[in-house]
């Protein structure tokens, strides 16, 4: 699983709402091309993008189960989770690869972002050490 993460700290561009309409649609162009790269090589599984924080919403159980939920914006929010990708990959490299190569959409000005993407194994059981 790749995480795409995004923390407006360690950011080096704009806002993604400074952006020109241009620059935006050059990301999301992007994006497409790496989901429709990954289904041609057989390696895409699933990928979403989120809406950002100030969409999501804190569910906890309550009294007797109920929902408590509590709104966005968080005020505390450094980063937030802004999509993913589930790849089926040959070797962990590849999912390396991958990763590197999303990090890289363009921001403003066609420059790459380079934001972090997390690279997770996906599970199918618990490790034999537990």
């Amino acid at each position: 699983m790749l995480l795409m993460q995004f923390s407006a700290a360690g950011a080096d561009f704009p806002s993604i709402d400074t952006w020109t309409p241009e620059e935006f649609q050059a990301h999301i162009d992007f994006m497409r091309d790496v989901n429709a790269k990954l289904t041609a090589d057989g390696e895409l599984i699933q990928a979403e993008g989120l809406g950002g924080p100030q969409q999501a919403r804190i569910v906890r159980a309550g009294e007797n189960g109920a929902p408590v939920v509590t709104e966005g914006p968080f005020a505390e929010t450094k980063e937030f989770l802004a999509g993913w990708w589930i790849v089926d990959c040959e070797t962990p490299q590849r999912a390396v690869e991958i990763a590197a190569y999303i990090s890289a959409a363009p921001g403003p000005g066609g420059r790459p972002l380079n934001m972090p993407i997390e690279v997770h194994p996906v599970m199918s059981a618990p490790p034999q050490e537990i």
